[in-house]
């Protein structure tokens, strides 16, 4: 199975670790700090074109990459 996240941007569910809602995640220093390093080290992909809602973990051959997306955690 496939989830469109935005912006043509289409992951196969097996490569998705999780889906966070950005207004509740934002609170936490840790994922605060997570996702300032993985901006850091240019990996994260904004597919949200509007305001995010969320951000998309996957991993494909041992790589992390998170996208900033407009799709609801629900």
């Amino acid at each position: 199975m496939y989830l469109h996240i935005g912006q043509n941007e289409i992951i196969p569910d097996r490569r998705i670790i999780g889906i966070f809602d950005l207004d509740k995640c934002s609170y936490s220093k840790r994922t605060r700090d997570y996702l300032t390093a993985a901006e850091q080290e240019g990996v994260v992909l904004d597919v949200s074109g509007e305001l995010p809602k969320s951000f998309v973990v996957c991993r494909r051959d041992g790589r992390t990459t998170v996208y900033i997306s407009q799709i609801s955690t629900a």
